[in-house]
């Protein structure tokens, strides 16, 4: 992977001058997700958190992103 895992919210924030593929997003993810552990976060709050203002995304495109952040929740060390 060309990027590294973020570690806070200010390298997750930097992302945002990349230009965006499949690495980022998965690096931004997985960046989250770290974070949110870091936090003391559930992965119930988690989820609730990353779709609580989502006005981009359809019924469908939300629940496929839920189901990814879970994903990467389990399968992260």
């Amino acid at each position: 992977m060309n990027y590294p895992i973020p570690a806070n919210p200010q390298e997750i924030a930097a992302l945002r001058q990349k230009p965006v593929n499949e690495e980022l997003i998965v690096a931004a993810i997985a960046g989250v997700v770290q974070v949110a552990r870091d936090k003391g976060q559930s992965l119930e709050e988690l989820i609730a958190e990353v779709l609580a203002d989502d006005t981009l995304l359809d019924r469908s495109q939300r629940r496929w992103l839920g189901e990814i952040v879970a994903q990467a929740w389990e399968r992260l060390p």
